[in-house]
């Protein structure tokens, strides 16, 4: 392109090769009176794509729960969920997806995820106090998965490692819909104090307008674009849509905005993640319903002679836009030059709404700021959705057709070695989970992190969770689940259930039955948030997670979640105390093998509905375990999850170094009551002398419970036959996924 070609007019042709459609091209003529330039056209290619603008989702995010008592903002609102603690303090938090990136790059890719959404917190004021992740590969017999996996969370290490926020929590899953695309959400959690949050708005005609950070660079340009449509073959060249990371920049970062905050001079800040600088002033001034012009040869660069489109479209990392009172430049000028990080004013707030661009005197862009931001301008599509084919067979699955085995233990070794069921050791080893000294669970493992909130006597409680499969096999059932089982690994650790935050990882949207799976996962996530009490506080929306020859991944919308703890001797782990503890199951156990580990592994039958589930029963059984460990008449608290009864005892018996003996009930097949994984179960001990108290009070929470056994000094033992000791299982267990490596 020469010189002055991104002042010609631009071509529809141009419009398709980034990513818009023909109409919405017209669109943009209309918007503007005229036909666009390319820059301006650039700008629309970024704002206007489902990663920016939700063009294909808003329709039904609108129908997510908002309101909650704790919440003090709504989705939607700030660039993260903001949640009251009590005690003049409030907790940030946000996950978010780098999918694509990570399919080409999956160290940069990984580790810039985890930059962008810890600046997501920081830019509110917020400090990181810890970060979470959840992750999907394929096959790991393919080598390239084996790279994948060793990129993403080397990327996930070296970022967090280096930023200094611990990694506290996440899950790995694999299954081969994931070989293509692998999903990589990273999630992050800041704690402020009540009335010091800063928000992402421009406005107050005359401000300077500020960028903060790094230098602009070329990577990432048209990163969102990138975002927005299926992996290919071709895929590969887009890689200069793939971010470089510094994350001790980020750090420095991240104390120099801490920093400026108190000088009292910041108007707004709102970090550039997707769409660079184009979002970011977009965005602030839509907010503040102001204007703003922008000079883009102010604006420090890596390259020389970057195109305007280039600048404005550049998705380089640790990069911050500040609006700041006139006046108090030489405050903000201060902070920055003391951190050693640039700092230059590269435009103003203006009357009206109009973002104009400049190089020089030369003016290269002219757009209304609200017709490119969500909920303005951009387009809004209601896409046609029809009911999966496979939806039909799956509620075709009859358990009596499926043949019990000859030996249980046997099923059960295969089981504890299963990629999704086996430890992740090898993976969180490389994780810093201390730094900062705020992990309370490192020692003494819970279903949910628990993080320590400095200045209070409370702690957070945080989790991510989604078994994907459940939800392909039923997206209004699968996703309830996903909501479900977070909120009980919360409660299952002492908290209460506070406020959700979503990434939701789907298909191409254009394709009618991954549009079906994707309404209803929504309507499933918005019952179970309606019943729990937990709205949805925002997130992150990525489709086209689908390749032209792998097909769609399992819709995934991952759920994060955090709770309180209102006090540490709340705080309730999952590992077995002392032999002779009795063991119970609260929740009803269930003739159900659906979608089970041990039902598509072991059988190899992939076509059943969702486990069991009812989400009345739900809703009761998290309120009798929030009541039993308030009452402290249990020891430990863990619930029944992939792998079903057995896997969750045998995870708290290695935790805690110890052994059970348990009955199978004999009106149940042995197999279900094993391994089936129905849902609403959770496996409690409880000590000899608090068992009449804790039968006193389980007996008026209107729950189903039983006795199953009791904890061993090292022994399993199953319906009186000796299974060996729990070590054995545990090398099965512990070294699963090194032996797949070849670690």
């Amino acid at each position: 392109m020469s010189s002055a070609a991104h002042l010609e007019t631009a071509t529809v042709e141009q419009a398709k090769a980034l990513g818009l459609r023909e109409e919405e091209f017209e669109k943009i003529k209309q918007v503007l009176g005229r036909t666009p330039n390319f820059n301006e056209l650039s700008i629309y290619s970024v704002m206007w794509s489902e990663h920016c603008s939700y063009k294909n989702s808003i329709k039904w995010l609108k129908t997510l729960p908002k309101k909650g008592k704790h919440l003090l903002v709504e989705a939607g609102e700030e660039n993260a969920g903001l949640v009251d603690l009590g005690d003049g303090l409030a907790c940030a938090f946000k996950i978010e997806s780098h999918n694509h990136p990570s399919a080409l790059e999956p160290y940069q890719g990984a580790a810039t995820g985890v930059g962008g959404i810890n600046r997501d917190i920081f830019t509110m004021g917020a400090r990181p106090i810890c970060q979470l992740n959840s992750l999907r590969f394929g096959n790991l017999e393919n080598d390239r998965t084996k790279y994948l996996l060793r990129g993403v969370v080397k990327g996930i290490g070296d970022y967090g490692n280096a930023f200094g926020v611990p990694t506290v929590a996440g899950e790995v899953y694999f299954d081969p819909v994931y070989t293509t695309n692998p999903l990589v959400n990273a999630m992050s959690v800041g704690i402020v104090k009540i009335g010091e949050t800063v928000s992402a708005i421009s406005e107050g005609v005359g401000n300077p307008v500020y960028i903060v950070g790094s230098s602009t660079g070329k990577d990432g340009i048209h990163g969102a674009a990138f975002a927005s449509k299926d992996i290919t073959e071709d895929s590969a060249k887009d890689l200069p849509a793939v971010q470089v990371g510094d994350p001790f920049q980020e750090k420095l970062l991240l104390e120099a905005s801490l920093e400026v905050i108190k000088t009292g001079a910041v108007v707004g800040m709102q970090d550039m993640g997707a769409a660079g600088i184009t979002c970011s002033t977009s965005e602030m001034s839509a907010k503040g319903k102001s204007g703003m012009k922008v000079w883009l040869d102010k604006v420090p660069t890596r390259q020389q002679n970057m195109k305007p489109w280039e600048i404005l479209l550049s998705e380089s990392q640790e990069r911050m836009l500040i609006v700041v009172k006139k006046g108090m430049e030489k405050e903000v000028e201060a902070v920055f030059e003391k951190w050693d990080l640039h700092c230059a004013i590269i435009g103003e707030v203006t009357e009206g709404d109009r973002l104009q661009y400049f190089m020089g005197s030369e003016l290269v862009a002219d757009v209304p700021a609200e017709s490119l931001v969500l909920g303005g301008g951009a387009p809004v599509y209601d896409r046609e959705y029809k009911e999966a084919t496979y939806f039909a067979e799956n509620k075709k699955f009859n358990i009596d057709s499926v043949e019990q085995p000859d030996n249980y233990k046997k099923v059960a070794e295969f089981i504890s070695g299963r990629l999704n069921i086996a430890s992740k050791r090898w993976v969180y080893q490389q994780y810093d989970s201390m730094v900062g000294i705020a992990n309370a669970s490192t020692n003494r493992p819970s279903d949910a992190a628990i993080v320590r909130i400095h200045d209070s006597s409370k702690h957070l409680a945080v989790t991510v969770d989604c078994n994907a499969r459940y939800v392909w096999a039923d997206p209004l059932a699968g996703a309830q689940i996903a909501v479900c089982e977070a909120a009980r690994n919360i409660v299952c650790s002492g908290g209460e259930p506070s406020a959700v935050t979503n990434c939701l990882n789907f298909g191409n949207p254009y394709l009618p039955e991954v549009y079906w799976q994707f309404v209803n996962s929504i309507k499933g996530m918005s019952l179970a948030c309606e019943a729990l009490g937990t709205p949805v506080t925002g997130g992150n929306v990525s489709f086209y997670n689908q390749s032209t020859d792998g097909g769609a991944v399992f819709p995934t919308p991952t759920i994060g979640m955090i709770g309180l703890v209102e006090d540490k001797e709340l705080v309730t782990t999952l590992d077995f105390k002392k032999s002779g503890d009795k063991i119970y199951v609260i929740g009803e156990m269930k003739n159900d093998i659906s979608s089970s580990e041990y039902l598509v592994n072991y059988h190899e039958l992939t076509s059943s509905p969702a486990p069991y589930f009812d989400l009345a029963t739900e809703v009761k059984v998290q309120n009798a375990v929030k009541k039993l460990i308030y009452e402290q008449v249990i020891l430990s608290a863990h619930d029944i999850s992939e792998g079903g009864l057995f896997i969750t005892l045998l995870e708290s018996a290695m935790a805690g170094k110890k052994g059970f003996e348990i009955e199978t009930d004999p009106d149940m097949r042995k197999d279900a009551f094993l391994f089936g994984e129905a849902q609403s179960r959770v496996v409690v001990t409880v000590k000899g002398s608090k068992e009449d108290e804790f039968l006193n009070l389980v007996s008026e929470l209107d729950v189903d419970f039983s006795c199953i056994g009791v904890v061993t000094s090292a022994l399993i033992y199953v319906d009186k036959e000796k299974w060996g000791v729990a070590s054995g299982f545990q090398d099965i267990y512990e070294g699963a996924l090194e032996k797949a490596l070849g670690a």
